[in-house]
């Protein structure tokens, strides 16, 4: 406490106002195989947070029969009713990204220079950057222009016969035309641009400091034909040889007025740059789909101003990110879409110069284009070339990224063939960095998972991937695990034999309050192929608790007409009669059924866990009310471990349960129930072990399964009171 030792008014502030967490009893965790997206436990990737269904096919891609299992399908048909999904997608160590090699190009250049007898170098008349003009030192009308026709990579024409006049007076200020359309012709990726001067690139090693211009388009198909003319102090233009094209290696040729220059290819088995998407998985391939439409990515180079690439990532056909390379002298391709996955900046591509495959060499990030380029990454060297006189140096060859739409292809989704391979990739692992996949990817609080499933056929030996989720919810106690007898299993025997542990894909029976069983499969037609599909029934039966708690709680039961009506499947597997039913809800046995019923559809008609036990945890809404108010008191009494253990903590304890269990009990979710802390449950050996124990006594109110009428008959004399 604090000491107040002198007069005064003083004010403390306590806060008491405890109250029960609020915590989302519909979280859906779900297990499968996709074609894109983040896989649990790569590159720190846990389970990923979906919300609507088109970010779900945003981030993962549609589904497609050629997908093991059905993870996407459930997820879609989930989603519909609730709006928190966890979606942890599973791959074997096969997955690889899809990629493009994007082609490195030199860009047509002529380097601007003069003779004894015709000086356009720098050092005239006392300027000391950029091209000096003819005429007199106090002359104004003299000047120097370009005549220019440019053709792009695809031989198109992107500058026509125009004309850059560039006056004396404006050589060394940035005001003048001639500066701003001279280096608008300077499209030099990583070039050291200045506005302040004339010309594309001054080579700064050069004791005359000439100038280069250089064309904006890269690649064999590129050209650039510039004629150069000077005027007199009388106005007159003449063409002057003051032109030397810069050829493949960098050197150059006579001197000319007149000429026209092609870009150069770079052999791109030596250097490309190479593209890959951010995750594994034929997803990202480009190809075209059944209503013509186009899917997965592209990289895609625009013929872009200055020092400048235009860079787009195409998915399905759009551009959904556009990037600027080489706006600023910092600013290189590596800056803009990051050469590993910690340094992205795009949510579809890394991106880097390399030899061979993408990961021959590790990337080093460039730091200019302007000079010869060596040890880019790993061996890379792109040369700029040495030529010319002895002593002098012309740099560089103008690498950029040639021009293009680049598809991307080669990815694999990483989902085996083998069934052993799949249930591996499923179940998951712990690794050594801490990272979880699959299954185990669902051992996280953080998630708030309450349901979960890893649905469909196909997707290998089920019993090692039910049996491994219904071992994770055991263990974390945090979620209800649905899961179903595979696809034409065969009658209602041989689903309930399936469920004992008596067939070929299940040895051991089920039983777990933990876990429920659904059965038989439905038929949902799916507009991505427009074909019918069997689903598995546990995608229903998540989906119905999640309908559930949208209009009722937890502790309602997600079955019957009245939250267990399937609207969306138009038949079932295997047709139930009563006797059916009878045998596979009683006598030891816990599948819930699935029923058409003639007028009133298809419905759920069952809410029992695998429990064989008959306790009250046999029902799927006692044991999601358990899960909850776990949930709900850890999240509310945190803040409490570390209190003193003592009379007014135990005290607090109680009044923060109390309310919690009289709201659950006013919503019809408990009959009665009583909340003890205090002496009798914290004896003296257990505070002196620092623990504090709190008993919860709760009467779960019963769903009413079987409602019966008993009607009597009786004579006209008998009395009814």
């Amino acid at each position: 406490m604090p000491n107040y030792v002198s007069p005064g008014v003083y004010v403390i502030e306590k806060d008491i106002s405890d109250y029960p967490a609020q915590v989302n009893s519909s979280v859906v965790g779900i297990v499968g195989f996709a074609d894109r997206g983040p896989i649990a436990g790569l590159n720190n990737n846990k389970a990923t947070l979906i919300t609507s269904q088109q970010q779900l096919i945003d981030t993962f891609g549609e589904p497609s029969e050629a997908i093991k299992g059905q993870a996407l399908e459930g997820a879609l048909e989930i989603l519909e009713a609730t709006n928190s999904m966890r979606f942890i997608r599973v791959a074997s160590d096969d997955a690889v990204e899809a990629s493009a090699a994007v082609q490195l190009g030199g860009c047509p250049a002529f380097l601007v220079s003069g003779t004894d007898s015709n000086p356009l170098l720098a050092g005239v008349g006392g300027v000391t950057t950029g091209i000096k003009a003819l005429g007199s030192a106090d002359s104004d009308t003299s000047g120097v222009r370009f005549i220019v026709t440019a053709y792009d990579h695809a031989r198109t024409k992107i500058v026509d016969n125009k004309t850059y006049t560039i006056p004396r007076n404006t050589i060394s200020v940035s005001a003048s035309e001639g500066a701003t359309t001279i280096q608008a012709l300077s499209k030099v990726m990583g070039g050291s641009l200045d506005a302040d001067k004339v010309g594309a690139f001054a080579d700064a090693n050069t004791a005359d400091a000439s100038s280069f211009i250089v064309g904006l388009a890269a690649g064999g198909l590129a050209t650039l034909d510039v004629q150069m003319q000077v005027q007199d102090d009388a106005g007159a233009w003449a063409n002057v040889a003051g032109l030397e094209p810069v050829t493949q290696l960098g050197a150059k040729d006579t001197a000319t007025a007149d000429a026209i220059v092609s870009g150069t290819s770079i052999d791109t088995t030596t250097v490309a740059y190479q593209t890959k998407s951010l995750f594994p998985g034929a997803g990202y391939n480009t190809g075209t789909k059944t209503d013509g439409s186009t899917s997965g990515i592209s990289f895609e180079v625009l013929v872009n101003g200055g020092a400048n690439t235009g860079l787009n990532v195409n998915d399905l056909g759009v551009a959904n990110e556009t990037f600027v390379a080489g706006a600023t002298s910092s600013s290189f391709l590596e800056d803009q879409l990051g050469t590993t996955y910690e340094a992205r900046t795009s949510d579809y591509i890394t991106a880097n110069f390399v030899t061979g495959t993408y990961t021959d060499v590790t990337p080093t990030a460039l730091t200019s284009f302007e000079k010869q380029a060596t040890d880019l990454v790993g061996s890379v060297t792109i040369e700029g070339g040495q030529g010319g006189a002895t002593g002098e140096t012309v740099n560089p060859r103008f690498v950029k990224l040639v021009q293009g739409t680049y598809n991307f292809a080669g990815g694999d989704s990483g989902i085996p063939t083998s069934d052993s391979d799949v249930a591996t990739a499923v179940i998951g692992e712990t690794k050594s960095d801490g990272g979880k996949t699959g299954i185990e990817a669902l051992d996280d609080p953080i998630l708030n998972v309450s349901i979960a499933l890893a649905p469909g056929p196909g997707v290998g030996d089920i019993q090692a991937i039910q049996n491994g989720l219904i071992t994770v919810a055991e263990r974390t106690t945090d979620f209800l695990a649905a899961v179903s007898p595979p696809y034409a299993v065969g009658t209602t025997g041989d689903a309930i034999n399936w469920s004992n542990g008596f067939a070929t894909s299940r040895t051991t029976a089920i039983n777990s309050s933990y876990a429920a069983i659904y059965w038989p499969w439905v038929k949902v037609f799916q507009v991505f192929d427009g074909k019918d599909r069997w689903l598995a029934p546990e995608i229903y039966g998540v989906r119905q608790m999640g309908v559930t708690d949208s209009v009722a709680f937890p502790w309602f039961a997600p079955a019957g007409f009245v939250r267990g009506r399937l609207t969306k499947p138009t038949d079932i597997e295997v047709v139930l009669n009563q006797g059916d039913r009878d045998s596979m809800y009683s006598g030891g046995n816990a599948i819930n059924p699935i029923v058409n019923f003639p007028q009133n559809g298809i419905a759920i008609f069952g809410q029992r866990t695998s429990q064989r036990q008959p306790t009250a945890l046999d029902r799927i809404n006692v044991r999601r009310m358990m899960i909850y108010l776990k949930k709900v008191i850890l999240a509310s009494t945190q803040r409490l471990v570390f209190e003193p253990n003592d009379r007014f903590t135990w005290a607090r304890v109680q009044d923060l349960i109390n309310p919690l269990l009289a709201d659950i009990s006013n919503n019809r979710g408990i009959t009665e129930f009583k909340v003890v802390c205090d002496e009798t449950t914290n004896t003296p050996i257990r505070v002196d072990r620092n623990e504090m124990w709190c008993k919860v006594l709760i009467k779960p109110t019963k769903t009413a399964e079987m409602v019966i009428f008993e009607l009597n008959l009786t004579s006209q004399s008998a009395q009814i009171s």
